[in-house]
């Protein structure tokens, strides 16, 4: 039963923070370690973000069956190779590529290394001020249909930093739309659209540890495949309701009071382990 209500807490604790730019997985690691339960894993950690990703499927299902369809037409018919949603299906594939790549090649070091409590409260201060500096230098004159493929490439490779828990998958993409000039809804559209790929191919490439957690990986919480799934219905749920409220927001918004959260947050986190409260 405790892995269960353990379960439910970090499902709601990923679809609150999924979509916002202050890095899911961070927390996934943070609050576990400070409320004594043990790391939950990248495994445990991937496998969830397939219930908030399937939140983005349903809430643009209609703009993901419109790029899907018009892709699909593009390659058999040339009158559509020019249509945006055609170059919105090209722009994906290409900007999904560098978190693919590199996904792959450092996998053992992801899940090894990268998880270090010290490196993510280092990258929550670093990433979080310059989400701030983007946000302020950058013009917010470039909506999605001006996007190239030259953006969509850079906005991935952002995106691949991400690999690192702490960054943000969000905000390290929003932080580059917004140096290329594209407004917040645009950067921040296009950014739910870029991880559906990610996301989910790296929570079935995962799948599989779910029954190892805590056996190949000594030291992570072993939560199940029942407290796995619980929690990825949760994040699910909660996912979806932070979807809307966060396009609504960013419509009008800037992004100060996430870039003061992160660096609180990191600080926060700094301190503890210099404290000796949390271990890394």
């Amino acid at each position: 039963m405790a892995d269960f209500l353990q379960a439910v807490f970090l499902g709601v604790l990923q679809g609150l923070t999924e979509f916002l730019p202050i890095s899911s997985s961070a927390h996934l690691r943070i609050f576990p370690e400070l409320f004594g339960w043990g790391d939950p894993g990248a495994a445990f950690t991937a496998v969830i973000q397939i219930g908030t990703e399937l939140a983005v499927l349903v809430y643009f299902r209609k703009d993901i069956w419109r790029i899907a369809r018009a892709w699909v037409l593009s390659l058999f018919k040339p009158e559509y190779r020019g249509a945006l949603d055609a170059r919105l299906g090209w722009y994906i594939i290409v900007g999904s590529l560098p978190i693919v790549i590199l996904g792959v090649l450092l996998k053992d070091v992801i899940e090894r290394d990268f998880r270090n409590l010290w490196i993510i409260g280092c990258t929550l201060i670093v990433l979080g001020l310059v989400l701030g500096l983007a946000d302020r230098v950058g013009k917010n004159e470039r909506a999605i249909k001006q996007m190239t493929l030259r953006d969509a490439a850079l906005m991935g490779g952002a995106q691949a930093l991400a690999l690192v828990p702490g960054v943000s998958r969000s905000g390290a993409t929003l932080s580059m739309g917004r140096f290329l000039g594209y407004e917040r809804e645009a950067a921040t559209r296009f950014a739910f659209l870029l991880a559906i790929p990610a996301v989910v191919g790296a929570g079935l490439f995962e799948l599989k540890e779910i029954a190892n957690v805590g056996k190949a990986h000594p030291g992570e919480a072993d939560y199940g495949w029942g407290p796995t799934i619980t929690a990825t219905v949760v994040s699910f749920v909660v996912g979806y309701a932070a979807i809307a409220w966060l396009l609504r927001w960013v419509s009008t918004r800037s992004y100060t009071p996430f870039v003061v959260y992160r660096v609180l947050l990191g600080g926060a986190v700094l301190v503890l382990l210099g404290a000796g409260v949390l271990s890394s």
